[in-house]
């Protein structure tokens, strides 16, 4: 069985705000994000990790780097656990985009979501399932550690514990959080789900407004 620890990234001024960062260079963590990233090293310290796995995305790897230097492993790019592509509503407020026709299906009808610009929430799935099942015939008998982000970490437990797409939202995955999937023969199973113990909790983004994609 292969024993995969799911990180969210830590804080960075996007998520505070409330705006999608996306694919945007240069999101890198803030003072509260490098807290986090610290306290996710302390707490796995003990941890048996084989190896550790990061979104291409600055502020994912950043988050990473405390917990590699303290392992000593080296952090290996994987292209399909970066951020979902927001297309034209990339860096845009969650405030503004409530105001669009297109925030409905977000919230209601995910499956058929298809961002201005940008990706499907089926391709994000696909690719980044596709990811894990590859990450997993490599360590089939591995604990690993994969920093990604707020919506593909939704997306990849809802696959595995059979959850439909246009349900994914009820998920919660907050910054630097641990979530914990056993993956190999047999049903997959949901260990741990959005673990913050031990991790300073960051504070809600400036918009109340409930979207999945505000896990920038």
């Amino acid at each position: 069985m292969t024993h995969l620890l799911l990180i969210r990234h830590g804080e960075n001024d996007y998520t505070r705000t409330g705006r999608l960062a996306g694919w945007t260079p240069g999101v890198g963590l803030n003072e509260v994000g490098r807290r986090q990233a610290l306290a996710l090293a302390e707490k796995l310290k003990e941890a048996p990790l084989a190896a550790i796995y990061s979104s291409p995305l600055e502020r994912a790897r950043e988050t990473a780097a405390p917990l590699a230097e303290a392992k000593k492993l080296t952090i290996e790019i994987v292209e399909g656990l970066g951020e979902v592509r927001y297309g034209a509503w990339q860096g845009k407020s969650l405030k503004r985009l409530a105001r669009t026709k297109l925030w409905r299906t977000v919230q209601n009808l995910p499956s058929a979501m298809q961002f201005p610009q940008g990706e499907t929430f089926r391709a994000v799935q696909s690719r980044a399932v596709e990811a894990v099942e590859g990450l997993v015939r490599a360590h089939p008998k591995d604990q690993i550690a994969i920093f990604s982000h707020g919506d593909v970490i939704k997306l990849i437990v809802a696959h595995y514990i059979g959850l439909p797409l246009d349900l994914f939202q009820r998920l919660v995955i907050s910054t630097a959080s641990i979530t914990t999937l056993r993956l190999g023969q047999g049903q997959p199973a949901l260990v741990k789900l959005n673990d913050t113990s031990g991790v300073e909790v960051a504070k809600p983004p400036t918009s109340k407004k409930r979207i999945a994609s505000r896990r920038s």
